[in-house]
């Protein structure tokens, strides 16, 4: 199973920043602080935003390929 695969079967095509917190070991209130900030963090997943209303979300897929937790290992 891919990263992708399996970021799809968890969280579906929307992720939340409490997702997003927990998949990056981190507080969402922590992350919510580091995503307002101009951190490489933020830069790397503005581009990944949907809201709808109020609330924040972020393309599952896109957050895969920001992260790159798809990369293949590198051989030594």
């Amino acid at each position: 199973m891919t990263a992708e695969e399996y970021l799809l079967d968890r969280f579906g095509p929307l992720m939340s920043m409490a997702q997003v917190a927990s998949l990056l070991d981190r507080s969402p209130d922590g992350f919510r602080v580091a995503m307002y900030s101009d951190s490489e963090l933020s830069r790397k997943l503005k581009p990944t935003v949907v809201r709808v209303g109020r609330r924040v979300y972020f393309r599952t897929l896109q957050v895969n390929q920001v992260l790159s937790l798809d990369a293949p290992a590198l051989r030594a």
